[in-house]
């Protein structure tokens, strides 16, 4: 486990840019694995100024996202797919139909997690996956728990996490409280991991990913396991390790 430092969220994001930019440089037709949520927002921006410049070229890639919400239509504002759009998918030069997250409006979960298991495998596994950290240690949806889960499965947020999420919705009753996300088992998978972190609220949460024990309790904590994991993470983040 490596970890860079950076000054502040610009900077981090300079760098995770950088990390990704130079996998797609080394294999212009990699897999990436892509996160959402509001850490990563400044390195896809980063992304895209890259590929506005000439310096990036997105035509070959191939893209899996850690999760979805089940029951939100990709055209809601708050869906990942939507997001993922939004951020990046709209603003740069890549085939939308090698694009893949979870299907949110299959109901039957099931179905819905073994049809994306089959198409990460299909595409071959990420060289690369990104990832944030969630307050509980989470990574993707992968809530604590007393196991690890390996493959995509259907996930009852937690208090916290529906808590956290609710700034995006109009009011708690809106927001999901179940989520298709990668297994953990799937995320160790990727060849390189790179994790983002940026907060001082972050500092506590980790300090226990990188210092403590290996528990499903802190699911973030397994990455001590993997050979090829870059932590980027801001000064405040950072203030307790």
């Amino acid at each position: 486990m490596r970890i860079i430092r950076a000054k502040d969220y610009d900077d981090m994001s300079r760098k995770a840019a950088n990390i990704i930019a130079a996998q797609i440089t080394m294999k212009p037709d990699c897999v990436l694995g892509l996160a959402t949520g509001s850490t990563p927002i400044g390195t896809y921006k980063e992304l895209v100024a890259a590929y506005e410049n000439g310096d990036l070229d997105f035509s070959q890639i191939t893209t899996v996202n850690l999760d979805e919400y089940k029951g939100i239509t990709r055209e809601n504002d708050q869906s990942y797919y939507y997001f993922m759009n939004d951020n990046l998918f709209s603003k740069v030069n890549i085939r939308k139909d090698y694009t893949f997250l979870p299907d949110g409006m299959e109901p039957d979960s099931k179905k819905a997690c073994e049809e994306y298991d089959a198409i990460i495998e299909k595409v071959g596994g990420q060289d690369l996956q990104l990832l944030g950290l969630g307050h509980n240690g989470h990574i993707g949806f992968n809530e604590p728990a007393e196991v690890f889960k390996y493959g995509t499965h259907c996930v009852d947020l937690t208090e916290s996490t529906i808590l956290a999420n609710q700034r995006f919705f109009a009011s708690y009753d809106d927001v999901p409280k179940q989520a298709y996300t990668m297994g953990i088992k799937t995320i160790m998978q990727a060849k390189k991991i790179l994790v983002v972190v940026s907060g001082k609220d972050k500092a506590a949460i980790l300090k226990e990913v990188v210092e403590g024990p290996v528990t499903p309790n802190v699911q973030a904590s397994v990455l001590q396991l993997h050979n090829d994991v870059i932590i980027v993470a801001d000064e405040d983040a950072l203030s307790l390790l």
